[in-house]
């Protein structure tokens, strides 16, 4: 396993950097993430600290973020996503897999509403495509749809939806507080119009072949291992 060690900012970024493809959270590879080697102090002793690091890392490298493995999120780089999502959406965009019937309803409603903007907050996606309770009673109340968390999961192990970044609130000394909200777009969107034609310059099959090779490079994981940590 390649050795490194976050203690700052600038070593997760580096680490993002040196891999191509970096989990966040600990997974079937041993060692393979960024949080078993973090120092426990970036997570809430340092502010602002690893979950404040993320938007700022995205936006620097213009690289992608999101749920990709195993429902868990990670860090992929530009170069290293154009096979990834070309594996995982076997070759399709999302119009020619609404058209052949691949896409669900759920995932084909979100979608339209992620893209039809340059990106949009978690928040706002849910209020627009009914996913938040209303506040009225009697006869004009309606019960929230369901399954947000579900479809944006789905759309982003296809490769079809990434985090691009992350808005925080702010006191009134301009410190972050709460929770990160997520900000998404497309890949197209935020790769901007080069990333079709790179993206599925190779066939799903050779694109898979790559990332199990930077992954076995990487790492000391066994073809079990690898398997399934790409899925």
């Amino acid at each position: 396993m390649k050795d490194f060690y976050i203690k700052s900012k600038e070593d997760m970024e580096k680490a993002v950097e040196d891999f191509g493809i970096l989990p966040f959270f600990s997974n079937n590879i041993k060692g393979f993430s960024i949080e078993e080697n973090c120092d426990p102090k970036c997570y809430f002793d340092v502010q602002p600290g690893i979950w404040e690091w993320k938007g700022p890392i995205i936006q620097d490298l213009r690289c992608a973020y999101g749920k990709f493995f195993n429902k868990k999120a990670a860090f992929i780089s530009r170069d290293w996503f154009y096979d990834f999502a070309n594996y995982r959406r076997d070759g399709y965009d999302f119009d020619a897999r609404v058209s052949d019937g691949l896409a669900n309803y759920n995932e084909e409603f979100l979608y339209g509403i992620i893209s039809s903007k340059h990106s949009m907050l978690s928040k706002t996606a849910k209020a627009l495509g009914g996913y938040v309770k209303t506040h009225e009673k009697g006869k004009d109340a309606w019960e929230p749809r369901k399954g947000f968390d579900t479809t944006i999961t789905s759309l982003q192990m296809k490769g079809y939806i990434i985090i691009i970044d992350f808005d925080y609130e702010t006191d009134k000394n301009g410190n972050f507080y709460g929770w990160g909200i997520a900000r998404y777009s497309t890949p197209e969107e935020f790769f901007g119009k080069t990333f079709a034609k790179r993206c599925y310059k190779r066939t799903p099959e050779e694109s898979y072949k790559r990332l199990y090779r930077q992954i076995r490079k990487l790492t000391d994981a066994d073809d079990y291992q690898i398997r399934k940590f790409l899925g």
